[in-house]
């Protein structure tokens, strides 16, 4: 059972992140049939303001000995630093060795990394920090696609929003599906979002480390709907086979046909964006040819289904 909750704040908190775990765990709803919480708001330094990443100022009323009986403790984002506090950091170990939840929204997985408790752990962060986390902490079993990832006692969430889905699937967890679905509806939210944070990323058009193959590349990608077979690419670059796929994948990091998929890819996220077009027609001018082949590259590279995605992500009316 989640009795009481300690969230650990500390210089330079994400407002919002913090705002999540309060929103879930902080506030009153026993009206509503939620259990109540013991919701501690606690720091190295009680009653002292914080500076936050949004040019304002916290504080937390309690100290870190509040953490000692938590059954969850939540980290909410903060700036990315070298060091944290080591007070801080034995609290975190010794709740997670008798058992408490720990929990992190967003660059808090930093703090439990920097703690020596993810290594050999699956987790997640924001996609943004994924190679800086990556190497700092090596022997942690990141998962960059998913919006959190439940790891028994410690969970963590990608960026911001995703800090919501985690909480709300620690209560359904914990307290099961109907006192989770009131806090959301409360709350004006899905109880439960599907997809990963690969959606939420902008993937950029993969360029040439060189000019040879530049004018290929940009043919490729204005004709998309060509069967780009390595023979027909060969001809265009004017190269033989054997010397195009090599340079290719020198010069692009992948070969040609993972190269054109992701193009292909990219068209039918803007046409789903942008356009009214029917699934079918999306697969055709984006070189798939059918609709079950776009469905199926669209789900493995973004993460979720080509209408799920236009639903989140349509700009016209």
């Amino acid at each position: 059972m989640l009795r009481k909750i300690a969230v650990v704040l500390m210089e330079d908190v994400a407002l919002f992140e913090f705002g999540v775990v309060s929103e879930v765990f902080g506030i009153d709803r026993t009206d509503d049939g939620v259990p109540p919480f013991d919701f501690k708001v606690c720091s190295a330094q009680p009653g002292v303001p914080m500076s936050t990443s949004s040019h304002s100022a916290v504080i937390a009323p309690y100290g870190l000995e509040e953490m000692e009986d938590a059954d969850l403790i939540a980290l909410p984002a903060t700036t990315w630093r070298h060091a944290y506090d080591e007070r801080i950091l034995d609290a975190l170990r010794r709740a997670e060795a008798r058992g408490a939840i720990l929990l992190t929204v967003c660059s808090g997985a930093f703090v439990l990394g920097a703690a020596g408790l993810l290594d050999g752990r699956r987790c997640t962060t924001h996609w943004r920090y994924v190679k800086k986390f990556e190497g700092q902490f090596p022997l942690a079993k990141l998962d960059a696609d998913v919006l959190f990832v439940d790891d028994g006692n410690i969970i963590t969430s990608a960026g911001t929003a995703a800090g919501i889905d985690a909480c709300l699937h620690l209560v359904r967890r914990e307290l099961g599906s109907a006192v989770a679905t009131r806090i959301a509806r409360r709350m004006v939210v899905p109880p439960q979002r599907d997809g990963g944070q690969r959606q939420y990323v902008e993937v950029p058009v993969p360029e040439s480390s060189g000019e040879s193959l530049q004018p290929v590349l940009d043919w490729m990608v204005d004709n998309l709907t060509v069967d780009h077979t390595v023979p027909a690419l060969a001809r265009q670059a004017q190269m033989s086979e054997r010397t195009f796929a090599r340079r290719f994948v020198a010069e692009t990091g992948t070969t040609p046909l993972k190269w054109v998929t992701t193009q292909r890819v990219l068209r039918a996220r803007t046409l789903l964006e942008q356009t009214r077009m029917g699934i079918e027609q999306i697969a055709a001018e984006s070189g798939f040819g059918t609709a079950a082949l776009l469905r199926h590259h669209f789900r493995r590279v973004v993460g979720v289904p080509p209408q799920d995605y236009r639903r989140t992500f349509r700009t016209t009316a």
